[in-house]
C-alpha cells in the first residue's frame, strides 16, 4: 500500500471532497435526516480516499451539527431538515483555513470576555491551576527556554475558570493553530516573554481579586503587543 503524505492544504481540499459527497447523499436520498451513516471503511473505499480523511471529515459535520454519534450505534445523519441542512453544509465548504490575523482577532475576543467571566466565577481550585501554569511560564522564560505553549496553557486556565463550556471549546479549538504560527512567525522573544510575566500576574491577581473591569483592563493592555503584531504579518 502506498503511504501519501499531503499537505494541509490537501487535506483541507480532501475533506472538503468529502463533504460535499455526504452532502450528495442526502441530496438524492440515499441518506436521509435520522438515517445512520455509512461506516468509515465503506465511505473511504467508495470515495477512495484514507480512512483518516472519513473520520476528520466527518468530526467536522460532527461540530456543526450536521452528523450525530451514538455510542455503540454509529453515526447518523441530524434530524434538521434537507432545506437547512443543504444551506450549513454550502456555508461548510465555502470556509476557509483561519489566517493568522483572524487567529488573533478571533483569540481576543474571546480572551476578553472569558476573562472577565473568570473574575466573576472563578474557584480556588482554577486560582491553583492559573497559578502552577503561570509559575511554569516564568521558569521557562527566566531559564531562557521557550514558553508559547505555557504561555497559552495560562490562558486555557482562565477560559477553563469563565464557566462558559463552549468559550472553553473555542479555545481549545484554535490553540494548536496559534502555536503553530507563534513559532512560525516568532511572536515573542525573550523581552516580550519577560514583560509577559508581569502582564500574566496583574492579569492573576485581577482575578483572584475578582475585578472584571480590572482584569478587562490588564487582558487589553497584554494583547496590544500581539495585536500590532499580527497586522504587520505578510
Amino acid at each position: 500500500m502506498k503511504l501519501e503524505i499531503l499537505t494541509k492544504s490537501e487535506s483541507h481540499e480532501i475533506q472538503k471532497l468529502i463533504i460535499s459527497k455526504i452532502g450528495d447523499l442526502i441530496n438524492f436520498k440515499n441518506l436521509e435526516p435520522g438515517d445512520k451513516l455509512p461506516s468509515e471503511r465503506m465511505l473511504s473505499e467508495k470515495l477512495e480516499v484514507s480512512r483518516s480523511n472519513v473520520r476528520e471529515a466527518i468530526q467536522k459535520l460532527e461540530f456543526y451539527g450536521i452528523l450525530t454519534s451514538r455510542p455503540q450505534s454509529g453515526t447518523f445523519v441530524a434530524n434538521i431538515g434537507v432545506i437547512a441542512m443543504n444551506g450549513m453544509i454550502e456555508d461548510i465548504l465555502r470556509l476557509e483555513e483561519p489566517d493568522f490575523k483572524s487567529l488573533v482577532e478571533t483569540r481576543i475576543l474571546l480572551e476578553l470576555k472569558s476573562a472577565r467571566l473568570a473574575a466573576l466565577r472563578r474557584t480556588d481550585d482554577d486560582l491553583i491551576q492559573m497559578r502552577i501554569a503561570l509559575d511554569a511560564y516564568k521558569d521557562k522564560v527566566l531559564q531562557g527556554e521557550d514558553a508559547v505553549q505555557e504561555d497559552l496553557l495560562f490562558h486555557l486556565a482562565i477560559a477553563k475558570a469563565c464557566g462558559n463550556s463552549t468559550i472553553n471549546t473555542f479555545m481549545l479549538i484554535i490553540t494548536p493553530e496559534i502555536i503553530t504560527n507563534f513559532e512560525k512567525y516568532h511572536v515573542c522573544d525573550k523581552g516580550q516573554h519577560l514583560l509577559g510575566i508581569k502582564e500574566h500576574e496583574a492579569i492573576f491577581e485581577a482575578i483572584k481579586e475578582q475585578n472584571p473591569q480590572k482584569v478587562k483592563q490588564k487582558m487589553k493592555e497584554h494583547f496590544k503587543v500581539l495585536y500590532q503584531y499580527c497586522y504587520n504579518v505578510k
